[in-house]
């Protein structure tokens, strides 16, 4: 699907109108059609009737990433716009999976998981969306009610063709991989939802490109206004390699604490920082072009990196513990121990407890054989001193342990 030149008559559009579509393009992978998404704004502005713009996730996971929020910031910015928006949780959809992506059949969900589930997305989301600005939906009250006759007359507006065009399909097809029935059934429930809504802009991750689409294929076939999509590209995590994943261990949930979030964006690197910025941030554009502007002339980039850290730290927890997080995080930087640090007692006996024995009885090291390595790599401290010595012991008393740059306990060991 291609279109020419769909700003050439910009002038022609409001600055207002133009502005929008500056927020809506920013970061995006692909916005299809422009010239339409244009219209649509245009029309808004003159009526005063605002957009309808939806998000539909499926709750087949407990919690939700960094890299799961950018299609919640980019609707956020849309939000704030002024126009509807409709978080949709895909209460029935996530029993059938989501094949996108899958070289195998996904294992269906039971409802009780998926309600579970689906309570945490509405809490999260929550955390970057304004809830009193926000269309809650859940696309059972639909899909619950279709029927085998509606469901029937839903498959009639699509061909197994158009169907096996699907990069995933036609690749598992190909591959001699099974392919379920009920798989081709999950885009056109997921598309079916555009047409209960009458949405006029769907977000996605750039993986769900196919089902945007035919969201706005039934659209027409249904006799409405078709929605523009737009994709979203996926976030690199800490490694700034791989997409952000909990498989790969390079990701912040958005419910770990405050201390670990602000430490964990102080570590990726700089030039990942400004990818992060337009995808995450709130800060107009014209901001973080001048913070660029700032470090191409000589200022810290790690100063820029606190403000994006504060920002979201402050996002999904509050003001006063982003401001405790980089207190604490320059405290450890400067080899200091933070401030509410475990306190752990143990009991001793007179002649004193080995290392090794003392990291896993606190929980610091998962095993002696752990926390002996951990010594000879040098990753423990014993109050602010890096300790080498395996076979060092313990008298009774009061000690601070440290292990790596993030964990401490304070320890005493009692007779």
């Amino acid at each position: 699907m291609t279109e020419q030149n769909p700003t050439a008559n910009m002038e022609n559009f409001s600055r207002s109108v133009r502005e929008a579509l500056a927020i809506t393009q920013r970061g995006c992978e692909e916005l299809l059609l422009t010239a339409d998404w244009l219209r649509k704004l245009a029309r808004a502005e003159a009526s005063g009737q605002p957009l309808r713009i939806k998000l539909g996730l499926d709750p087949t996971a407990p919690d939700i990433h960094l890299g799961h929020t950018v299609v919640l910031t980019k609707l956020r910015q849309l939000q704030d716009l002024g126009h509807t928006v409709i978080f949709l949780i895909g209460d029935f959809t996530a029993r059938i999976g989501d094949p996108s992506g899958r070289n195998t059949t996904r294992p269906p969900l039971t409802a009780e998981q998926v309600k579970e589930n689906a309570e945490t997305y509405r809490e999260q989301a929550y955390k970057v969306l304004d809830p009193d600005k926000t269309e809650l939906r859940y696309n059972s009250q639909w899909s619950e009610h279709l029927g085998a006759r509606g469901l029937i007359e839903l498959a009639a507006h699509y061909t197994v063709a158009r169907m096996m065009e699907r990069n995933d399909f036609h690749a598992r097809f190909t591959a001699g991989h099974s392919i379920s029935v009920h798989e081709f059934i999950y885009p056109l429930l997921q598309g079916y939802d555009s047409v209960a809504l009458k949405s006029d802009l769907e977000l996605g991750g750039t993986d769900q490109k196919f089902n945007l689409l035919m969201g706005r294929h039934l659209q027409q076939e249904y006799g409405q206004e078709p929605q523009c999509i737009l994709t979203m590209p996926l976030l690199e995590g800490l490694d700034g390699v791989d997409k952000m994943s909990k498989s790969k261990g390079n990701y912040i949930g958005i419910t770990e604490n405050a201390n670990t979030m602000f430490a964990k964006i102080l570590s990726i690197s700089d030039d990942l920082m400004w990818r992060w910025y337009t995808l995450l941030s709130m800060r107009p554009l014209h901001e973080i072009d001048d913070f660029k502007r700032q470090v191409a002339a000589g200022r810290n980039p790690k100063e820029i990196k606190v403000l994006l850290a504060r920002e979201i730290t402050t996002r999904y927890h509050s003001g006063a513990a982003a401001d405790e997080a980089a207190h604490d995080f320059e405290l450890r930087s400067r080899g200091g121990v933070p401030e509410n640090i475990p306190e752990i007692q143990l009991p001793c006996p007179t002649e004193g407890l080995g290392i090794g024995l003392v990291l896993k009885q606190t929980g610091l090291a998962p095993s002696t054989k752990e926390a002996n390595r951990l010594i000879a790599g040098g990753g423990v401290r014993l109050n602010s001193e890096t300790i080498s010595d395996r076979a060092l012991i313990l008298a009774p008393g009061s000690y601070v342990l440290q292990v790596g740059k993030r964990r401490f306990a304070r320890v005493l060991l009692k007779v």
